[in-house]
């Protein structure tokens, strides 16, 4: 593994340099940029760091779930302040790793294009793979910030000057400028591998730009049609597995319903982020289903539990298959409640000990299909969402929709759908800010921890920041 320090303009913290270690890559500065950049395996390895930096961002629950109504406090360890909805600028959380990450897709997209393959089609789909990863960095940081620096060239020098925070709709434009590009740059249809970027997965991205766009930036009718245009992409490319179970299954992580995740091996990287609402062994040693339970010695923290709703959510369909693989109570053998756990991620039992090494599933057929199902609900097609809603809902053996089939019903019933399908699959946050700005639902109504509160829906950006750059402003509400 080879590491060596980086010189890095840090963007928002410091106005000097900074160091970043980047995995089974060597990383590269303004020094010695001109030594590196010479062959093609340069590309390869360093785009192997960029999925090792995009890992670490996705490896978190809080700027996707914290803040939504599916955890409550678990049964050991310290819930985030996004949780307790009590953020501020002195405890924000710090968008300086997504902008580290964005830096490395810079620097690739600066320099690959002067080294010469032996295939055309190599390094297209480096390049292709980079600008995904950079717009989809940025769309995680529109979703949680909203406005936010637009850097699209690696800063190589610490005399740079400071970035200004750019509005939502130019961040938005931007990030569907690069998913088209690399549209246009991916050699294959389909995939080369499930944990690459690949044209599915730009087009399962760029459906949900749009959505967003049209929600919550208020966007054009347009954007739906594009938006529905984009998500059947990844579709056709994909199949819903008949057993909602197989889609986790340790042995199958790269199955056919699968657009994207995110690698996970044993010892290459430390527990996946579900192992933060899994139970260590001395919790639920004395269980009547002890050997049901994904525990583990080390590791495991049940930081988080599955919120009422979320098991109330599953319950109206007692029938529903899918809630033994998502969620798993500790029974005492009196039958009384020891704690609720996460089902899903439940890693693999080794001689020694259990590790949390599944991949992160990011874009998967059935999550597109609910997208498909509320893209068509927005533009009133009723009658067609309500079809592509009931495959998902055919799959979990819960009948189809016999509701009302009006715009605002059909949305909830699709956000309801969502949770399930989806839970602990880091949408839960964004959906409900998308929903809510939509109009179907009111987030302050849904979550319990912000009943009562008028707290902002986006996240404020450190004091620390702001002190340092004064161009940056903040997050309008704090």
């Amino acid at each position: 593994m080879k590491r060596y320090r980086i010189a890095i303009f840090a963007i928002f913290l410091l106005a000097v340099q900074g160091c970043k270690k980047l995995l089974e890559v060597e990383t590269v500065s303004s020094i010695n940029s001109s030594s590196y950049w010479k062959a093609e395996g340069d590309v390869k390895a360093y785009m192997t760091g960029i999925y090792s930096e995009l890992r670490d961002l996705m490896n978190s629950t809080l700027h996707f779930e914290d803040r939504g109504d599916a955890f409550v406090a678990g049964l050991e360890g310290s819930v985030s302040a996004a949780w307790q909805q009590n953020l501020t600028p002195q405890n924000a959380p710090n968008w300086l790793d997504h902008y580290n990450a964005i830096y490395h897709c810079n620097l690739l997209l600066k320099y690959a294009p002067q080294i010469t393959f032996t295939q055309q089609a190599n390094k297209n789909r480096y390049m292709a793979e980079a600008l995904t990863v950079r717009a989809y960095i940025y769309f995680l940081l529109m979703q949680s910030w909203n406005n936010v620096p637009l850097i699209l060239a690696p800063i190589e020098s610490d005399q740079s000057e400071f970035p200004e925070r750019a509005p939502a709709t130019e961040v938005a434009a931007q990030v569907l400028k690069d998913l088209n590009d690399a549209i246009s740059l991916f050699p294959e249809e389909g995939f080369t591998s499930k944990t690459k970027m690949s044209k599915p997965a730009a087009y399962a991205i760029k459906a949900d730009v749009f959505l967003w766009r049209n929600k919550v930036l208020k966007g054009q009718p347009a954007d739906l049609d594009s938006a529905l245009a984009a998500v059947q992409k990844p579709l056709d490319q994909t199949t819903l597995l008949a057993n909602f179970g197989d889609i986790f299954s340790s042995t199958n992580k790269k199955n056919s319903e699968i657009v994207f995740s995110i690698a996970f091996l044993l010892r290459e990287k430390s527990d996946q982020y579900g192992s933060r609402m899994k139970p260590r062994d001395i919790f639920v040693a004395n269980a009547s289903n002890v050997d049901s339970l994904a525990f583990a010695k080390n590791g495991a923290r049940s930081v988080y539990a599955p919120s009422p709703q979320i098991q109330a959510a599953f319950d109206e369909h007692p029938a529903d298959l899918r809630k033994k693989y998502s969620i798993i109570k500790a029974l005492n053998p009196n039958g009384s409640i020891i704690g609720v756990f996460d089902n899903k991620y439940r890693g693999t039992k080794y001689i020694d000990d259990r590790y949390y090494d599944d991949d992160i599933v990011v874009y998967r057929n059935g999550g597109l299909l609910l997208t498909k199902a509320e893209i068509l609900a927005a533009m009133n097609r009723s009658g067609d969402a309500v079809t592509e809603l009931n495959k998902v809902k055919s799959r979990a053996g819960i009948g189809n929709y016999a509701g009302a089939t009006d715009k605002v019903t059909m949305e909830r019933e699709i956000l309801k759908e969502r949770s399930r399908e989806l839970f602990f699959e880091l949408t839960r946050w964004h959906d409900l800010v998308r929903f809510h700005y939509g109009g179907s639902v009111n987030i302050y109504n849904t979550v319990p921890n912000l009943n009562g509160k008028s707290v902002p829906l986006f996240f404020p950006i450190p004091q620390a920041q702001i002190d340092i750059n004064s161009k940056l402003t903040q997050t309008e509400g704090y």
